[in-house]
């Protein structure tokens, strides 16, 4: 049997902070005790706010962690072509369609939707998608896309539930009601969910699925945060006749008010930490995982 293959994959977009630090140990951990690989991603295709002084950054606090990881680092954007190949795929398929509303446009939809009775969230507490794109005639399209506007590449949810049928993934971990084992995946609840848009050819859900079937990746350790995600991700694996893994989905570490530490709500960065003088093994105490070995 081939060993194990895992990995850790931040996002450029900030520094990391201990919640990080807990997932790349616990990656770290998983492929040392089962004698097997760690590959490191940079999962950079939001070319707005990923920054190169955030990867720097990256590659330099999972050193001080103690982290090795192989020496080729995949970049999501040395990769785009790859995943425009895997939408031209679905919309030749009929399975991907454009949506030209704004956000705030969807916004001023779902509220008049709300007004007359509750709209659908996907897992996540978003609404799911009320336009009309789905419903535009072929010409439309083709008018609003030569005409320059903006738009997003949805997932035809119905059509591509209807041709893959009934999915499940094996999870070693657990999802917030406790779920593990054999966990039926249910992406309808998530709408017609967006894979690319005009000026990114791919989206996280797309890209992640891809590169994780392309690095032999076979344990997916991850936020219980994406626990339910993994049904989009299940979805596209069997349109794509991508490999599945097995996904190990782990607590988060929260901040004081019981919120989930992020980059958005400015959880202290491991270079803070770093500075005043904290070591790795205070980092792993602090996370709850045992002294490295």
């Amino acid at each position: 049997m081939p060993p194990p293959v895992f990995r850790f994959a931040p996002s450029p977009n900030g520094y990391l902070h201990r919640g990080h630090a807990y997932s790349a140990l616990l990656n770290a951990d998983l492929a040392q005790a089962s004698g097997g690989r760690l590959l490191l991603r940079i999962e950079d295709i939001d070319a707005t706010r990923c920054r190169p002084e955030y990867e720097a950054a990256i590659y330099q606090d999972l050193a001080w962690l103690g982290i090795v990881w192989e020496p080729e680092v995949r970049r999501q954007s040395d990769h785009l072509e790859l995943y425009r190949d895997a939408v031209a795929q679905l919309t030749a398929r009929g399975l991907v369609y454009p949506a030209f509303e704004s956000r705030a446009e969807i916004a001023r939809l779902v509220a008049a939707k709300d007004a007359a009775a509750p709209w659908p969230r996907d897992p996540d507490g978003a609404p799911l998608y009320p336009g009309v794109g789905k419903g535009l005639h072929a010409a439309e399209r083709a008018q609003l896309i030569a005409s320059g506007a903006p738009y997003a590449l949805r997932l035809d949810m119905d059509a591509a539930r209807a041709l893959v049928g009934e999915l499940t993934w094996s999870e070693l971990g657990e999802g917030p009601a406790g779920e593990t084992g054999t966990v039926a995946a249910r992406p309808e609840a998530w709408g017609d969910v967006v894979i690319a848009r005009k000026e990114t050819p791919t989206s996280y859900h797309l890209s992640v699925v891809i590169d994780d079937a392309l690095q032999g990746i076979t344990e997916v350790v991850r936020g219980a945060d994406l626990f339910w995600a993994t049904s989009v991700h299940r979805l596209l694996q069997a349109l794509l006749g991508l490999p599945a893994p097995v996904y190990r989905h782990h607590s988060l570490l929260r901040d004081a008010e019981g919120r989930k530490l992020s980059k958005s709500s400015a959880a202290t960065g491991l270079r803070e930490l770093r500075a005043a003088g904290v070591s790795p093994q205070q980092i792993r105490k602090m996370v709850g995982l045992a002294p490295a070995a």
